[in-house]
């Protein structure tokens, strides 16, 4: 990655409620740059090596099982500066109950798994990793 990337999951939740568009439309308004993104239904391999740090806690086997096969928005997105944390911060806390209003989440979001609407890179190195998963052609 030469530039300050991330890759951004819109969740089936969020395809099945029509909130991508909206989803979108603030992360462009916020000065992402789209570099890459397509909607698919990823197997359960794709999905499991993304959550692989969760394996064995109560949550993994629903997001897992439950979104293999369902619609994903995969987005690859860059930015000036920070954009790991930038992404994150307009995101929303992971447990929606905690998001602050104005944040995506905490406008969206209705419970924190295993559905929490959108998930996005917490590091440069999960960055690489699973921009790698789910654009392997990009790399």
């Amino acid at each position: 990655m030469s530039k300050s990337e991330t890759l951004v999951l819109l969740k089936p939740e969020a395809v099945k409620r029509q909130l991508v568009g909206e989803i979108i439309s603030r992360l462009e308004k916020a000065n992402f740059n789209i570099e890459r993104m397509k909607l698919d239904c990823f197997p359960r391999e794709v999905l499991a090596e993304l959550y692989k740090e969760h394996k064995g806690k109560d949550f993994y086997e629903s997001i897992v099982g439950g979104f293999a096969g369902e619609p994903i928005v995969a987005m690859i997105l860059s930015g000036k500066d920070n954009v790991i944390k930038r992404v994150r911060t307009i995101m929303g806390s992971t447990d929606p109950a905690e998001a602050v209003p104005g944040t995506i989440r905490g406008d969206y979001a209705h419970h924190m798994e295993p559905d929490n609407i959108m998930h996005a890179s917490d590091s440069a190195e999960s960055a690489k990793r699973e921009i790698e998963l789910f654009f392997p052609e990009y790399s």
